[in-house]
């Protein structure tokens, strides 16, 4: 009986500590600055849309569960245009609606769990995307540990539960995360909206399987201006498709470039995406690889 009592304060432990790891995921801390509020540990376009008297995030009540929820509406700015319902875990450039950088973290959680309803009056959809990076000191930039994206289909119109699972691409433990919440897309319509309550990381990932499929993956230029040039090695058949990401976790071109096995060589025309940062994605099988490259 007191092995059992002790085992099951430890995993209750564990299981506390690796689920309170979002900060303020509960949206119950709220700083007033006035005429609105702000999240505690959270970012959004409410300094920037003040002047106008237009707030994209406010306080909803009561929550799912507890007090209070997060309701994010891309609304019409004077000036702006639609401004999206945003919010950053971390910072976000209220100039490019990106996010700049997130909280401390480093855990290796399976999942992403929470409530939402959302709804999207336009064709551009919103989105819930996480990014955990480690900053490598020996290139001087971020090296991406794990990825989630999901994008908002349909519609939710009362409290639903959803889980988002991280796709990992390296063994290491990140030192950031950064959630972006998103009403819409890249081009939102006023009304878009997306409720969120009840963030939590779930589960645990201990490690990342070793699928040798891919060798010799290159880019160049890094940064590139207008062209991309790509080389890899598909060790064994294998369907592959070339991805590139842009630093929000929206997926900008994809190239499916068919089973096979051998040498491949691409070019991609990148004169034609926005100056910044990106990520490719080359997926093959199950296996799954992800670098950093620049767009000037």
């Amino acid at each position: 009986m007191k092995n059992s009592l002790q085992t099951f304060i430890v995993a209750f432990i564990l299981n506390t500590t690796l689920f309170a790891q979002v900060p303020n995921g509960g949206f119950e801390t709220w700083t007033s600055a006035g005429a609105y509020s702000t999240p505690d540990s959270w970012s959004t376009l409410n300094p920037t849309t003040n002047a106008m008297g237009v707030y994209t995030c406010t306080k909803g009540t009561p929550g799912s569960p507890g007090s209070s929820y997060l309701k994010l509406t891309s609304k019409t700015v004077t000036g702006m245009g639609v401004a999206p319902g945003v919010a950053v875990c971390g910072t976000m450039d209220p100039a490019t609606f990106q996010p700049k950088s997130g909280f401390a973290f480093s855990q290796r959680p399976q999942n992403l769990t929470g409530s939402w309803q959302h709804m999207i009056m336009g064709s551009s959809q919103g989105f819930v995307d996480v990014q955990l990076t480690k900053w490598n000191t020996s290139t001087h930039v971020r090296d991406v540990v794990a990825t989630a994206h999901q994008v908002l289909s349909g519609m939710a119109m009362s409290w639903t539960t959803f889980s988002i699972t991280l796709t990992y691409v390296s063994g290491n433990n990140p030192d950031s995360c950064i959630i972006t919440l998103s009403a819409s897309g890249s081009t939102p319509t006023n009304n878009d909206y997306l409720w969120v309550d009840n963030l939590a990381f779930t589960g645990s990932v201990m490690g990342i399987e070793n699928k040798q499929v891919l060798n010799n993956f290159k880019f160049f230029p890094n940064p590139a201006t207008d062209k991309l040039n790509i080389e890899f090695n598909n060790i064994r058949s294998a369907a592959v498709k070339i991805q590139l990401v842009d630093i929000s976790g929206k997926l900008v071109k994809e190239i499916n470039a068919g089973e096979f096995e051998g040498n491949y060589k691409n070019s991609i025309n990148t004169a034609e995406f926005a100056k910044g940062v990106y990520f490719i994605k080359l997926i093959s099988g199950a296996a799954i690889e992800v670098k950093k490259f620049i767009i000037d």
